[in-house]
């Protein structure tokens, strides 16, 4: 059903920018089947002439779809585009170097907006740049709408319902822990060099990644635990006695926390003055699991750290474009349907109440399951009642209950439940 915050009298309800690129067709393939068969869709990007290629791929479902091109370096058509329609999606990365225009053009024209990125760099930028144009228009800006955060996220907005409900106070300790099969395309690798080259360009943007507090609405306002750190390696039943083998660094943990704690402060800090949020990755229970976990969690920050000095120097962007995946690459069919993710979120509360979230599905996580979580994201905003609040959000402040929903009734797994 349609809410006050949607806008209305727009030529489309949703836009799909970037329809042609690796994610972008596999979000177009989704929305065929899970769109209202009376949803106004169009797919956008820079030539008409591939455009109309995807749509003929995609069968004639799909012939009624308009096509609207535009590029992400002519303001112009970003205006013009955001103006047409209810809501635009966006697959167009690496956001940092991309991502801002279109963004803005959103904000200006009170059009909602979601995208993929797994940059805290840009959200940062956008929330500078954007947020009261945002604010003023009524249009939700809603980052990191994939796997990257919105399982994060939603679990533990999830717990934090069910704390409420249950009446056992505020949150405290809670760690999620990451299971997943999946590939890595070129469009996330870089995302990663587009950040490393904006550090390397102003070593001053580091703080903002170190900083666990780096997109909060009110730093004032933050929970004051202490150090939280992202780099993890430890027996996993430190966590939860539930749990065996190891854990160690989950290469998202730096972006999602921040995402977590961006929605706490946007819903009013109401998980606590205690909360305690971090994210680690299983590593297994082999009897070599914590050599993994260890080779694992040293290996993300020699990565980083060597990333960040080859980006400094022309030879350096030579080596990583010859050994690094292209962007628009990705696994192919049979690996992203074979692929799978669980993330379970374990809580205390300050009563002492101990909660645990699953939230699971099929699929290669970042492709097959990020167009679903996407595709989801755009119809929530195309069609749903939801909380008048707006400006840069997240997917918990903007969507809640009614993304969560809408996942469930898509096939993922979402449930709380009191250990």
């Amino acid at each position: 059903m349609k809410g006050s915050s949607v806008p209305q009298d727009r030529e489309f309800d949703l836009i799909l920018f970037g329809a042609t690129g690796f994610v972008g067709k596999l979000t177009a393939e989704y929305l065929l089947t899970a769109a209202p068969a009376t949803a106004k869709i169009a797919l956008a990007g820079r030539s008409r002439d591939k455009l109309a290629a995807v749509r003929e791929d995609l069968g004639p479902a799909a012939a009624s779809w308009d096509l609207v091109v535009a590029d992400s370096t002519d303001a112009a058509s970003l205006a013009a585009m955001a103006e047409r329609t209810k809501v635009v999606v966006t697959t167009v990365g690496p956001y940092l170097r991309y991502g801002l225009p279109l963004l803005g053009a959103c904000a200006a024209a009170g059009t909602h907006y979601a995208d993929l990125t797994g940059e805290p760099l840009f959200i940062h930028d956008a929330i500078e740049q954007f947020e009261q144009a945002a604010v003023d228009s009524g249009a939700k800006i809603v980052n990191s709408c994939g796997y990257d955060s919105i399982p994060s996220d939603l679990s533990v907005y999830e717990i934090y319902r069910a704390s409420v409900a249950d009446n056992t106070g505020e949150l405290e300790d809670t760690t999620l822990v990451a299971y997943l099969k999946g590939g890595m395309s070129g469009g996330t690798i870089d995302s990663g060099r587009a950040m490393m080259e904006d550090i390397a360009a102003d070593s001053g943007r580091a703080k903002i990644l170190a900083h666990p507090y780096s997109l909060s609405p009110d730093r004032s306002m933050d929970p004051d635990v202490g150090r939280q750190t992202d780099q993890a390696l430890a027996r996993a039943d430190s966590i939860d006695p539930s749990l065996h083998g190891w854990v160690t660094t989950f290469i998202m943990a730096s972006h999602n926390t921040k995402v977590v704690r961006r929605s706490n402060g946007l819903l009013g800090w109401p998980y606590g003055k205690q909360f305690r949020y971090r994210e680690v990755m299983n590593a297994g229970t082999s009897a070599t699991a914590p050599l993994v976990a260890a080779g694992i969690a040293g290996g993300i920050v020699a990565g980083m750290t060597s990333g960040a000095v080859l980006s400094r120097v022309s030879f350096g962007r030579k080596l990583l474009d010859r050994i690094l995946p292209k962007p628009g690459t990705g696994p192919d069919e049979k690996a992203r349907r074979s692929g799978w993710f669980t993330m379970k979120t374990f809580a205390r509360t300050s009563s002492g109440a101990k909660y645990q979230a699953t939230f699971s599905g099929t699929g290669d996580p970042g492709y097959q399951a990020t167009a679903v979580l996407l595709g989801q994201s755009g119809l929530c905003l195309a069609f749903d009642e939801l909380p008048e609040r707006a400006g840069v959000l997240t997917p918990a402040s903007a969507m809640g209950e009614a993304l969560t929903e809408r996942l469930r009734a898509a096939g993922m797994t979402i449930e709380v439940v009191r250990q």
